[in-house]
């Protein structure tokens, strides 16, 4: 300390100076409280009203699956209610589409689930929640044909046809790695892999392990190197932009939920 006070008096500075300059690092200090207090977070409204908004587009197994009844089931869904449980709200969802996801969740939501790639696109406009699972792009066609699709080399060709669902990472990779192959967008993402069975596509590029649970349950259809992805990708829910206690508070329950063990029973009901 006495250091710096010769340091200050060296130059003329006195004291009157030095207590100055400690005042005014005391009003800034204050007025970024202020400025903290005037933004709290999302998470502050969704304990005062009991509801945690969910947006998401159901349509994508294991993850989200909207029902005829209108309720939803799946993976991110089981996650995301055991998430709102040990918050203490209850959990409204709506439904979505790959499309318009981002635009609905900043008008309508407080968090977006159902199989959601983190990306640099996405992260421009929303935040997320550490990822829960790495789960990568694989391709899955006709057991008949699995070994003619094994790289991207091998499926970007005229003479292959790739369907993909519109508006999502899918569409992204297919746009940017198969330029040469004849893609055609299907809007259904329930019935888009029954169109590789029926003969009207050959391949669709989707995460490993959509590929794994659509060989399970579409007899005929095999993942094609699912433990070997043509692209690393993460999955994630999206959360507000900037907002430091939400993230915060999902990324304290998903590590305590792969803890506790919570995590893998979920996992285990829909992807084993």
């Amino acid at each position: 300390m006495a250091y710096y006070l010769n340091f200050f008096r060296d130059r003329d500075m006195n004291m009157k100076t030095i207590k100055k300059l400690l005042a005014g690092a005391g009003l800034a200090l204050l007025s970024l409280g202020a400025i903290a207090q005037t933004n709290p977070s999302r998470l502050d409204e969704i304990i005062k009203t009991n509801k945690l908004r969910v947006c998401t587009p159901g349509d994508y197994k294991p993850f989200s699956l909207a029902k005829p009844d209108g309720s939803f089931e799946g993976l991110d869904i089981d996650l995301i209610q055991a998430a709102a449980k040990s918050l203490g709200v209850e959990v409204e969802l709506i439904k979505s589409s790959w499309p318009k996801l981002l635009d609905d969740f900043v008008e309508k939501c407080d968090v977006a689930v159902g199989g959601i790639s983190v990306s640099t696109d996405r992260a421009k406009r929303t935040g997320f929640m550490t990822a829960y699972m790495v789960n990568g792009k694989a391709p899955i066609a006709r057991c008949e044909d699995k070994a003619k699709y094994q790289t991207v080399l091998d499926i970007n060709k005229p003479t292959v046809t790739v369907i993909t669902n519109p508006g999502g990472s899918n569409e992204k990779f297919v746009r940017a790695n198969l330029p040469n192959a004849k893609v055609i967008v299907y809007n259904d993402n329930v019935t888009i892999f029954d169109q590789i069975l029926q003969g009207k596509a050959d391949v669709m590029i989707s995460e490993s392990v959509e590929t794994i649970v659509q060989q399970k349950s579409k007899p005929g259809l095999c993942a094609i190197n699912p433990d070997k992805p043509l692209q690393y990708g993460e999955m994630s829910f999206l959360l507000p932009r900037g907002d430091v206690a939400m993230k915060a508070f999902f990324d304290t329950w998903l590590h305590l939920s792969k803890e506790s063990g919570e995590y893998k029973r979920i996992l285990a009901k829909w992807v084993n």
